[in-house]
């Protein structure tokens, strides 16, 4: 379904587009640019441009000329590129209460009732209930994306191709990345999508016991360590779970400070692919379970500045460095496991619970 992200054009621009440079033509209120067309039409490209800035649902559609295919409406919507307000669209606009639920286009729920009261609503999409995530429903979220219809729409990343160049080599604009990064995509649950494309693939994918068996094993010997050079039970669990308030202060500062600035983000593909990888992908897709838990190689680069941390903290004696540096640890253990448990356990119960307003 189209979304907001699809900029809204005025009438007269629209008409505009007439010619070999530029020839866009519309079905009610989309506009779609048939450009790149214009040397494969079957009928020529001198029919189209006749037809250049105009709607051209009426002669698709007529029997004589040509009845077209769903083929051809099929390519039609892989050029979608906008909307256009109709006469009708910007006659109930104006005598409605609430102008803003039916412009820009597409309009919400309360909108396109009010355009079909009004015999205004012949091709005019319905606005998501959710605008800002694309769900309609409580359902979407665990329903598969439709890849080809995904990409066709919104112009963003092919989930079957790896995203990381994609992201790289898309041009996007800041807001243009965002408004899609945060929109969610549901890909095969046994699978992940591509992001590298070649030997690094591995890498990027855990499962969530992983983290765990890795990682507890580490800390058990540390926190042994640690405890032999200090006096007392009482004293090394203090130090332990300071440690683990510590990663907690540490884990939140990363995620509202650095994984979560998309005000301040810079308007450049350096920076939207850097946020890209280290947790926009996370929210375009949040149900991928390979990708919900830090892999162990990506850890061990977050883990050593927190290791110096500890170490330059409590300066004066290593023992108590390593204890509060292995109570971290820890913390990092629970937070990733809940973080997934979440994700695939009772964060997928509640969503059913939910009732969208």
């Amino acid at each position: 379904m189209p979304s907001r992200t699809l900029p809204n054009y005025m009438a007269k621009e629209v008409g505009s587009h007439k010619t070999a440079e530029s020839c866009w033509v519309t079905i009610g209120s989309k506009v779609y640019d048939m450009t790149n067309f214009l040397g494969d039409h079957p009928g020529g490209g001198d029919l189209i441009l006749k037809y250049g800035g105009k709607d051209v649902g009426a002669i698709m559609k007529d029997e004589i000329s040509h009845n077209h295919s769903e083929s051809a409406y099929d390519y039609l919507e892989e050029n979608l590129i906008g909307f256009v307000a109709t006469d009708p669209i910007l006659k109930t606009a104006v005598e409605s209460g609430r102008p803003q639920d039916i412009l820009p286009l597409p309009p919400n729920e309360s909108g396109a009732h009010e355009l079909r009261i009004n015999g205004a609503a012949d091709h005019v999409p319905t606005q998501e209930v959710c605008p800002t995530t694309g769900m309609s429903s409580v359902e979407d979220m665990f329903k598969e994306t439709d890849i080809a219809e995904d990409y066709r729409t919104h112009k963003f990343l092919n989930l079957e191709k790896p995203l990381l160049m994609q992201v790289w080599n898309g041009g996007f604009s800041k807001d243009f990345y965002l408004a899609q990064v945060h929109r969610p995509r549901v890909y095969d649950r046994n699978k992940s999508p591509p992001l590298f494309g070649n030997f690094l693939e591995p890498l990027s994918k855990t499962a969530w016991y992983v983290v765990p068996i890795v990682w507890l094993p580490c800390v058990a010997y540390g926190s042994w360590l640690a405890y032999l050079g200090i006096p007392s039970w009482v004293q090394f669990i203090a130090f332990w779970l300071t440690g683990f308030v510590l990663w907690s202060l540490v884990e939140y500062g990363m995620h509202r400070g650095l994984f979560h600035v998309d005000k301040y983000l810079p308007d450049n593909r350096v920076a939207i692919t850097g946020h890209f990888l280290l947790h926009g992908i996370h929210h375009y897709i949040p149900m991928d379970k390979y990708r919900l838990v830090m892999p162990p190689t990506l850890f061990v680069v977050l883990a050593t500045p927190f290791y110096k941390l500890a170490h330059t903290v409590f300066y004066w004696d290593w023992h108590v460095a390593t204890a509060v540096y292995c109570g971290g640890i820890f913390g990092y253990i629970c937070y990733d496991c809940t973080h997934y448990f979440l994700h695939h356990k009772q964060y997928a119960f509640a969503l059913r619970q939910m009732t969208f307003s």
